[in-house]
């Protein structure tokens, strides 16, 4: 118990560290950034924002960062999370405080975040102070279910939404990051890193904590990876493409057993089988993508790429990457994690319909 708790704290270690604190520290958000920094540069800003992504996409740290630029100190900051706080009673005392004048800054400024989390008396609350909010304050509304939020409430807002960052923006991060806590970590070892972190830069951040718990010698492989993270092998994924080029349907299978009793994730087996056939299609099909792919992956990716583009194409195909997408959903609720995938494999090779 201890040791599970030691682990989810350090998880958080690296993102609160590297976690941006000015624009120039932000990523992937230029597109919100720049709006930003021109509206506090013409005195346009406005009083009600609205920051909406995934998880992880920096919609805090900008929240901040944005609060800073305004002249707020920190003792005028107010961050609430609706998750806990989403009463009508935690909002009319809200309303209450907004009317206090800041201590030492021009601006009171409150975030809320997952506002999509307020009960539907506390929004109609929320409502009335945005539609009359005193001239020093700002509020800075931050959700990852955008849905959620009433109509009402979003046309009080400047809405901005937050992209996740590429998984080429992520490999980066690993890398510099690794560079500045003194560890050694190759390319493909940080790739597959941001390839598990899905889009999150706190997730990526904390997977590469765990990894870095997990070294022994300062350096970080792609075994290691694999080993921490229950991610398979590169040769797993490149044994089962050709087999699957080849419509070897039995090695197919035999290899997703051998994986199943390595206890594999099943849903990150599909996924890096799912990228690498759509680094294939993007091969075949645009020329001019070719030569950013052979820059940014190893040659033996490179080359398993090539064969699926050209010797596998009557399997990797857009029907096949679709077999392949209803798999993955259908994973995580199968009693039997592998049978999705068993099936896709069957459909994507044809031999079902040759028998």
């Amino acid at each position: 118990m201890n040791i599970l708790m030691t682990r989810e704290n350090n998880s958080q270690v690296l993102y609160r560290k590297y976690r941006p604190s000015d624009w120039q520290e932000v990523v992937g958000q230029e597109h919100i950034v720049s709006v930003l920094t021109q509206s506090i540069e013409n005195s346009s800003f406005a009083h009600a924002y609205l920051f909406t992504g995934s998880r992880g996409t920096g919609k805090t740290s900008v929240a901040r960062i944005f609060a800073k630029a305004l002249g707020t100190s920190p003792e005028d900051i107010s961050e609430i999370d609706a998750a806990s706080n989403r009463g009508i009673d935690d909002i009319r005392a809200l309303r209450e405080a907004v009317h206090t004048f800041p201590f030492s800054s021009p601006y009171k400024v409150y975030i809320i975040d997952e506002v999509h989390m307020l009960s539907k008396d506390a929004f109609n609350a929320l409502l009335k102070t945005l539609e009359e909010p005193p001239a020093h304050v700002v509020f800075i509304l931050a959700t990852t279910e955008l849905d959620k939020v009433p109509e009402t409430i979003l046309s009080r807002c400047q809405v901005f939404s937050f992209r996740k960052p590429t998984e080429k923006i992520l490999t980066s991060l690993v890398e510099d990051i690794a560079k500045r806590e003194k560890v050694t970590i190759d390319n493909e070892s940080a790739s597959l890193i941001a390839f598990l972190g899905d889009g999150s830069f706190r997730d990526t951040y904390g997977l590469l904590q765990k990894v870095l718990s997990a070294s022994k010698d300062r350096s970080i492989s792609r075994e290691l990876v694999e080993k921490v993270t229950g991610a398979p092998s590169l040769k797993v994924i490149h044994d089962l493409y050709d087999a699957l080029i080849a419509k070897d349907i039995e090695s197919s299978y035999q290899i997703l057993s051998n994986s199943n009793d390595h206890h594999t994730d099943m849903v990150l087996l599909a996924e890096l089988l799912l990228s690498t056939m759509r680094d294939s299609l993007m091969y075949r099909y645009a020329p001019k993508m070719r030569e950013r792919i052979e820059t940014e992956h190893n040659e033996s990716y490179v080359e398993i790429i090539k064969k699926g583009a050209v010797e596998g194409a009557e399997v990797i195909t857009s029907s096949s990457v679709l077999a392949l997408i209803k798999a993955i959903e259908r994973i995580t609720y199968a009693s039997v994690p592998v049978l999705p995938l068993e099936l896709a494999f069957i459909e994507m090779t044809g031999v079902e319909l040759k028998s």
